[in-house]
């Protein structure tokens, strides 16, 4: 039985991306023995995948801090006796541990990033608009030069016949005979957030909506004074800042009628767990690679401005100085689409 070893530390966008990829992969080599190499806090994401998928986690702040912690981390890995590794993430560390291997005689591949293409993609001048590969066909290429092709093939992180999970997890937030949307308003960069005055206009219309129970999502002291000034106004509305564990979150994330998202990791969880998805997309743009699985182009809200995109991650200052690309999105056009999706 042979032996293979995936690294892909962060972000939790990116982790979620490997899932759909995975499992695809254990289930067309079921006798290949398969190890995630990742930071701990991800392991739910790959609690339900197959047999064959083993989570492995490493800490990079004390235990394998540095180039010593990394030389530790090898030897510990090198006595699994894997057989390839696969490097999906090509970061300083990964690439250490993926060149450690290749000298000790092991079969090793990384992702192609497609770093140029993605610069001519975003620059000020001159653009190449074009679509550019999903980071899902990245990893699923990584595997390819190891020997292992398939196709991607995967429908939610519960099973089909799983029980319904509403009255268990939402019993103690909310009525279970009304509609359940989450909003995740926030992302890392500000080139990904909606305006917050305009995000509380569609929150405001929503909460009186007796049909609808809203549910934010987010985290860190400065979403949640945000979120909690919303919850003063709106008492309606709840808020999973800190309620929930994630892999709790993820139960939730799976009961919800529909998720509206930033171009952020939540819109990749609600993927994930098959739940209609509805994103808004600013500085950055779904040809950069990183559209959430099964997005199908009518649940994206952006503007085509000849401008976009102008970053890859949304962090780097709009050309513009005014990020039209977020301020001139009317609340009213992000309601509709709620309300079509749902109604």
């Amino acid at each position: 039985m042979s032996k293979i070893l995936i690294f892909r530390f962060s972000a939790l966008g990116d982790v979620a991306m490997t899932v759909p990829v995975i499992y695809s992969l254990a289930i067309s080599f079921p006798t290949l023995e398969i190890t995630i190499l990742s930071r701990a806090s991800f392991q739910p994401l790959f609690v339900n995948l197959p047999h064959n998928v083993k989570f492995i986690s490493a800490d990079f702040e004390s235990k394998y801090k540095g180039i010593f912690g990394l030389n530790k981390l090898f030897r510990e890995l090198k006595s699994e006796n894997f057989d390839y590794v696969a490097d999906f993430h090509n970061v300083l560390r990964t690439s250490y541990l993926t060149w450690l291997f290749k000298l000790n005689g092991i079969s090793t591949a990384k992702i192609d990033k497609g770093r140029a293409e993605k610069k001519n993609l975003t620059r000020k001048n001159n653009k190449i608009f074009a679509p550019l590969k999903s980071n899902f066909i990245r990893y699923q290429e990584v595997l390819a030069k190891l020997g292992f092709e398939f196709e991607v093939k995967f429908h939610s992180l519960f099973p089909l016949e799983s029980k319904d999970l509403k009255p268990i997890i939402l019993s103690k937030f909310a009525s279970t005979n009304k509609k359940f949307v989450g909003i995740a308003p926030f992302a890392k960069h500000q080139g990904k957030i909606y305006p917050i005055e305009l995000q509380e206009e569609v929150i405001a219309h929503f909460a009186k909506d007796s049909r609808i129970q809203l549910f934010i999502f987010g985290g860190g002291k400065q979403e949640k004074l945000i979120v909690d000034a919303w919850i003063q106004k709106y008492p309606s509305v709840q808020s999973m800042i800190g309620k929930l564990k994630f892999n709790e979150e993820l139960l939730l994330i799976n009961e919800l009628d529909l998720m509206f998202s930033m171009d952020s990791a939540n819109m990749h969880l609600a993927a994930l767990t098959n739940t209609k998805t509805l994103t808004l997309w600013g500085a950055t743009h779904p040809f950069a690679g990183f559209v959430a699985w099964n997005q199908l182009p009518e649940n994206i809200i952006e503007l085509n401005l000849a401008c976009r995109p102008c970053s890859v991650y949304g962090n780097k200052v709009c050309f513009r100085k005014d990020y039209a690309c977020l301020n001139e999105i009317k609340p009213q056009h992000i309601i509709s689409k709620i309300e079509q999706f749902l109604f």
